[in-house]
Formats: structure tokens, C-alpha cells, sequence
């Protein structure tokens, strides 16, 4: 008896800020997730938030506890899935791309594509809805725009004829393909693809 009184007691302590934070950012990811599947496979507009709520076994109430609105559920999902991303790029921030940092980032971009399939579908199934694409187009330029500013640099250290076009073909050739492989992954070998990048534009 006094065995179970004392594990009641330690449940029933309370909880730490630090507790409370873990608790709060993992539910944050389940939403997340579980927004990213709902958004993929039937569209942002077609999906609610008591949709989104059910899923993650929430009520609705709680919901906005976490998210501001639906809009904000989706900023949200693109500022960590990006972020990820371009945590890479520049991995010491000291404002230059060495040829070895620049690799790294390529093969992460490659790595998330296969890992997170549902959040680059999601991606690309927005950039065709231009009134949803509208609400992430700044946004998603401000997180971007650094990042091409560096591959800029890069091939002008290299001593390319036309950096600016060089780093918008590389940001377009690794969306074209994310795009190919989200949505027709057994033609697309993805590590082939790969090495020939990096062989050819690095």
C-alpha cells in the first residue's frame, strides 16, 4: 500500500517548466505530422482544423492553444521543414560556402526528400494553388534568399560566368528533383541523381 501511495505521489508532483515545455513542443510535432499527412493527401483547403484535431486525438479547443489559426498550423510546418534543411547551409554562419559545406547540403536535401515525402509533396502541391501559395510566397523568399545570396558567392569564388543564374538553376534542379521523385519515386534514383549534382555543380 505504501508503494502504490508513494508512486502516487511522484505522478501527481508537479510538473517543471522544462516538463511542461517538452510536453507542449511534442504535441506541437504530433499536430504537426499530423496536418502535414491531411494537407498532403487532401489538400490545405479541404482540411479543417476539427479535421486536423480528431486525427491528432486533441479537441479543437486545445488546438488553438498551439496554432493561431490554419494559416499559422502551415507557417509553422514550413519554417521547421525548411529549417531543417538549411540548418546545413552554412553550418558555422560565418557568411562563406566552403565546396565541403556545400555537399553536406546537398546530400541533407536528398536524405529529407526520401525521409519526409508527405512534407515535400505537401510543398510542391502548394506552389500550384497560388491563393495558398500567396500566404508562404515572403516568407518562404526571406528563408531562401540568403541561401541563393550564398551560392551566389560560391560560384563567384569559383569564377562562373553568371553566378546568379548558376544558384537559381541549382535551387531549381533540386526542386525539379524533389518534385520527380515525391511523385514518381521508383524512376527516380535518387543517389545517382546525387553524385551527378554534386560532380557537375559543385
Amino acid at each position: 500500500m505504501s508503494f502504490v501511495l508513494t508512486n502516487l505521489s511522484i505522478n501527481m508532483a508537479p510538473k517543471t517548466s522544462t516538463q511542461y515545455e517538452e510536453i507542449r513542443e511534442k504535441r506541437k510535432r504530433q499536430i504537426m505530422n499530423v496536418a502535414i499527412e491531411l494537407f498532403a493527401s487532401n489538400g490545405f483547403s479541404n482540411t479543417s482544423i476539427s479535421q486536423i484535431a480528431a486525427k491528432a486525438k486533441i479537441s479543437k479547443g486545445l488546438m488553438y492553444n498551439y496554432y493561431s489559426s490554419k494559416d499559422d498550423l502551415l507557417k509553422a510546418i514550413f519554417d521547421k521543414g525548411f529549417g531543417e534543411m538549411f540548418e546545413m547551409f552554412d553550418p558555422n554562419k560565418d557568411g562563406v560556402l566552403t565546396r565541403d559545406e556545400f555537399i553536406a547540403f546537398i546530400e541533407v536535401s536528398f536524405d529529407l526528400m526520401e525521409q519526409q515525402r508527405d512534407f515535400y509533396k505537401l510543398y510542391f502541391a502548394l506552389m500550384m494553388q497560388p491563393p495558398v501559395w500567396k500566404k508562404l510566397k515572403i516568407e518562404m523568399y526571406e528563408i531562401i534568399g540568403p541561401v541563393i545570396k550564398l551560392m551566389m558567392d560560391y560560384y563567384q569564388s569559383k569564377g562562373v560566368e553568371n553566378p546568379e543564374m548558376e544558384a537559381v538553376l541549382m535551387g531549381a534542379l533540386l526542386d525539379g528533383v524533389g518534385f520527380n521523385f515525391v511523385f514518381n519515386p521508383e524512376m527516380f534514383p535518387l543517389e545517382n541523381l546525387k553524385k551527378l549534382i554534386i560532380e557537375r555543380f559543385v
